[in-house]
């Protein structure tokens, strides 16, 4: 951030069929509503300037988040109840702006700000048999890896009826997302319970997932 220039943080909701949305059309959304809500954003130096936006942690497709953040660096001061109110008047209902604060630069880029994400998994039955595997495959950029879900849990799950709540760590070597654990588990499941994608058909005999939200992040 420059001389002169001023950083908000945005807190958005992103629910609905949003969800389905990749990062970068997002990030795309995003800068379109701070362009409609005619907000003095900066822009980079250089051959190419583009608007001064940084983004939270990324959420796979699928899933929907309740405490998303965004970071915009503007050229002027604006009144954060001015900037949010343009901001929800440019936004579509289910990528919502909720509150926006000014931030200094010794607060940490909204990328790494909030290392930690709780999920809530709500399935179409029962999930008393649903149970976190050892390890779980995954490839990344054409190469087999092995993650140990243990190593990115933070406590214990949370079982109440159709729902579940847990807590993964995002670490500076890798993060586990919460799709692949809901589905790894779906795979381990028993009794009929057998693995399946977000948005999936439904089957009389499998369990689903019906929704999985990031509903809440913080720091520590």
């Amino acid at each position: 951030m420059m001389e002169g220039e001023f950083k908000i943080r945005v807190t958005y909701a992103m629910r609905g069929r949003l969800v389905m949305l990749s990062h970068l059309e997002v990030a795309r959304a995003l800068e379109r509503a701070v362009r409609r809500a005619d907000l003095p954003f900066a822009v980079t130096q250089g051959f190419s300037p583009h608007m001064k936006l940084a983004f939270g942690a990324a959420l796979p497709v699928g899933v929907g988040g309740d405490h998303e953040i965004f970071d915009v660096t503007m050229t002027e001061y604006v009144d954060p109840d001015e900037a949010l109110r343009r901001l929800q008047d440019a936004s579509p209902y289910d990528l919502m702006p909720e509150s926006v604060e000014y931030i200094t630069r010794e607060v940490k880029a909204a990328s790494v700000a909030y290392p930690f994400g709780t999920y809530r998994a709500v399935f179409d039955g029962p999930v008393d048999g649903l149970q976190v595997p050892d390890s779980i495959t995954v490839i990344r950029k054409k190469k087999e890896k092995q993650l140990r879900p243990a190593d990115f849990l933070v406590g214990a799950l949370e079982k109440n009826g159709n729902e579940m709540l847990f807590t993964l760590e995002a670490k500076p070597s890798g993060s586990l997302r919460p799709d692949v654990l809901v589905n790894a588990m779906l795979d381990g499941a028993e009794d009929g319970l057998v693995n399946t994608d977000l948005g999936a058909a439904r089957s009389d005999t499998r369990l689903h997932v019906v929704s999985l939200m990031r509903i809440a992040q913080r720091a520590e």
